[in-house]
């Protein structure tokens, strides 16, 4: 139950952080692509059955 609700609030970040939204065009692609790694290991860890 938590992981779900920890990825589906990872994702949520993953489309706000996208920088072609108008409040995030300017800061690149650094949180975006900080936000996709955590995703990952995240589903990483999942998958392993550690979370």
């Amino acid at each position: 139950m938590l992981t779900t609700v920890l990825l589906v609030f990872l994702v949520l970040m993953l489309i706000g952080a996208f920088p072609s939204w108008g409040y995030s065009r300017g800061w690149g692609y650094y949180p975006f692509g900080a936000i996709t790694f955590v995703l990952v290991v995240v589903v990483i860890l999942a998958l392993l059955g550690v979370i």
